[in-house]
């Protein structure tokens, strides 16, 4: 049996997929009488298409179970052309078919294909430009005095015992290392070296 695959995808913990999900459920409403539906969601970077979410989903387009995947935005999937594009290529090949709503996509239609490539490319320069400003402005910051680490390298910063115990409170409660080191204002090193102790 094969069903509708809704994707969504976050980069980061604090954002929610709320917003995608809106338009998703409509689009289910007004398409999918009668069809069976599944979500796979991912909390995680656009730049690999390494993600738990996608892993399994592309673990059942492999095994002929989804007939169509279905997202809110084409940069849902991933950030890089060649990531992307080689996607278009399976899914086309798998008889899948890809639809975003965003975009006005449909890879059904040769019109949708042709779009869907464009906008790859996009995503993929909106990329390219964003890495470059960062370097730029770290460029700018070094030229104006500006220096970044310093510590001696295996030299660890002074960690209060307040802050040890908020490290293993919260690695107890589940909280990732990531949201620890904000909470703590320490850096994600410095976290796991206190965790390996």
């Amino acid at each position: 049996m094969q069903w509708i695959a809704i994707y969504v995808r976050v980069s980061t913990r604090r954002q929610g997929t709320r917003s995608q999900e809106v338009d998703l459920k409509r689009w289910i409403e007004a398409y999918c009488d009668g069809l069976k539906v599944r979500w796979y969601r991912d909390k995680a970077t656009g730049k690999t298409m390494d993600r738990p979410g996608w892993n399994r989903l592309e673990s059942d387009i492999n095994a002929a179970r989804v007939s169509a995947v279905v997202v809110w935005r084409l940069d849902r999937l991933g950030r890089t052309a060649s990531g992307l594009t080689a996607l278009f290529e399976k899914l086309i090949a798998r008889k899948v078919n890809l639809v975003s709503l965003r975009d006005g996509i449909d890879l059904a239609t040769p019109a949708g294909r042709l779009i869907a490539n464009v906008l790859a490319s996009v995503a993929a320069y909106e990329t390219e430009v964003r890495g470059e400003r960062i370097v730029a402005g770290q460029n700018a910051a070094r030229a104006a005095g500006k220096k970044w680490g310093g510590s001696v390298k295996g030299r660890r910063l002074k960690v209060t015992p307040e802050q040890i115990e908020t490290i293993r409170s919260q690695k107890q409660e589940g909280n990732s290392i990531a949201a620890i080191a904000r909470a703590t204002g320490l850096s994600r090193p410095t976290v796991y070296s206190v965790l390996d102790e």
